[in-house]
């Protein structure tokens, strides 16, 4: 009994995930009609405010307990932040502009 299963690598298997997320995601966004661009656009912005709220979790859980916890935490929860800040700023801009588009001109 030396052929025993193994278990998946978890960073094999977490990045396989990542990996396959990426297509998924860029087959779904660039088949998207332009008519349907803001309602996804409100989506990405819901999911950043998410994502938001975890990077918030990761940078300041650790100074509220008075830990120390890992310095890299909190530099990728601060990225975290950052980016998703960034994304939903945008998101709104773009869906402010697409939005105009379809007000009426004053003479």
């Amino acid at each position: 009994m030396d052929h025993v299963a193994s278990a998946v690598d978890p960073f094999v298997f977490r990045l396989s995930i990542f990996v396959l997320a990426v297509f998924v995601g860029y087959y779904v966004v660039w088949s998207v009609t332009p008519a349907l661009h803001t309602p996804l656009m409100s989506v990405t912005n819901a999911i950043s405010s998410v994502i938001v709220v975890g990077a918030l979790l990761a940078v300041g859980v650790s100074l509220v307990a008075n830990e120390s916890g890992p310095v890299w935490a909190r530099v990728f929860g601060f990225v975290a932040l950052v980016f998703a800040s960034v994304n939903i700023f945008g998101g709104f801009l773009v869906t402010q502009r697409m939005l105009s588009m379809y007000t009426k001109k004053k003479k």
